[in-house]
């Protein structure tokens, strides 16, 4: 695989034992190329290095009280690129969270949890595969 290949992965928490612990068991099971932010404000500083992916904390006024949330955070996100797709964490395991976050374009809901990092990667390999596949099926479609 060339470095090109790499897919791009944006880990953003503002939970730095929490973000460390993502990016190792990313860097151990895949080949992604990654970025992790401590805040909001600096993923979106950042969007512009085209991730393929972001998994993105609900909560992210730890550091910072003023901190823009994960929600806002999502919005922006959306505003700069519909197509980035953005998989919310959070440690709240609410119904009416998971289902705010989906209204905001998520493209799914991880509640932290003992089973978190096995659930990330199962989605992570999903949103790439299809996205893989639609863009084999765009090349195909414009050849037609």
């Amino acid at each position: 695989m060339q470095p090109n290949d790499k897919k791009k992965l944006f880990l953003v928490d503002d939970d730095a034992l929490f973000l460390k612990m993502l990016e190792i068991e990313f860097l151990d099971t895949a080949d992604f190329v990654i970025e992790t932010y401590a805040s909001g404000e600096l993923c979106i500083e950042n969007l512009d290095k085209n991730p393929d992916l972001i998994i993105l904390d609900y909560h992210l006024d730890g550091i910072d009280a003023n901190a823009m949330n994960g929600l806002e955070t999502l919005d922006k996100i959306k505003e700069f690129d519909t197509t980035i797709p953005v998989v919310m964490l959070s440690a709240q395991d609410k119904i009416d969270v998971a289902v705010k976050c989906m209204h905001h374009k998520a493209t799914d809901y991880v509640v932290k949890s003992e089973t978190a990092f096995f659930r990330l990667k199962q989605i992570v390999s999903a949103v790439l595969h299809a996205q893989k596949i639609e863009k084999q099926l765009n090349w195909y479609m414009d050849r037609m």
